[in-house]
């Protein structure tokens, strides 16, 4: 079994970076959701709601990042904000400190959303924990929804696929790790894992919200995958696929890494 994807998402519900190999960290990947769109009242903002945001591509230069879409100028968004106007947002049910990133960056994306929009990032001084009912040791994430890592087999998405009229690309689930070489949905028997040098706790199904409906090319909501996964995949009245993962430790990890099974449920 091996890692045939990995991906990050600089910037909270824009398009993924697809990479040969990717930095571990605490809270993620090295950039992962380290950004967010925000509302003018410092609410989360996501394609739940704003399916266009699919439409919005991220690219990293050596000190910014490159963002784009249809019909606008690319915006250059620096790592280092020239401001330290701090303020606080919300991540669903936690409220933490980030840095808003100027007037061009919120003029830009409330042109494109149609909606008042600011961009913020999170600096390295927040701390925003796991759920300390599924965390091993104070663990911390970004602005990702609830945990630093979300894992998906190219078997699971397959065998979806072969219950749809029409197959979806791994991009709908947005997951940061994709493994081949198993079994479908044999990673909801694993408890821990190690891909290369790092071990990865898993500590949760991941409950999906509309958000696969979001076609990520044309940025318009259907009813798939949600209405089949809901005939196989429900329980407690939430519809699960993929799983959440933890890092126990920090380093590299690339595609065609082995993916060891160290402990199942």
């Amino acid at each position: 079994m091996t890692v045939s994807q990995l991906n990050y998402y600089p910037i909270k519900s824009c398009k993924g970076i697809p990479c040969a190999s990717a930095h571990a960290k605490r809270r993620g990947f090295h950039l992962d959701r380290r950004w967010m769109v925000t509302y003018e009242n410092g609410l989360l903002m996501t394609q739940r709601k704003v399916p266009r945001m699919a439409l919005i591509s991220v690219a990293v230069g050596p000190d910014h990042l490159a963002v784009n879409a249809p019909g606008m100028p690319e915006l250059r968004v620096p790592f280092e904000p020239h401001n330290s106007d701090s303020l606080q947002v919300q991540v669903w049910n936690d409220v933490v400190t980030a840095v808003h990133m100027g007037d061009a960056c919120s003029e830009w994306f409330s042109r494109f959303l149609g909606i008042p929009s600011r961009l913020v990032m999170m600096p390295e001084t927040t701390v925003r924990l796991v759920n300390p009912q599924y965390a091993i040791a104070q663990d911390e994430v970004s602005f990702a929804d609830a945990y630093p890592y979300l894992l998906l087999s190219e078997e699971s998405l397959a065998d979806l696929n072969s219950r749809l009229e029409s197959p979806l690309s791994m991009n709908r689930f947005r997951p940061n790790l994709v493994v081949k070489g198993c079994d479908p949905y044999e990673e909801d028997r694993w408890r821990v894992i190690r891909v290369g040098a790092i071990t990865f706790h898993v500590v949760k199904p991941c409950s999906r919200c509309v958000l696969p409906t979001v076609d990520q090319n044309t940025g318009i909501k259907g009813e798939e995958p949600l209405r089949t996964l809901s005939t196989y995949r429900t329980r407690d009245n939430e519809v699960y696929f993929g799983q959440n993962l933890i890092a126990a430790n920090t380093g590299i990890v690339r595609v065609g890494d082995r993916v060891e099974v160290v402990e199942r449920r």
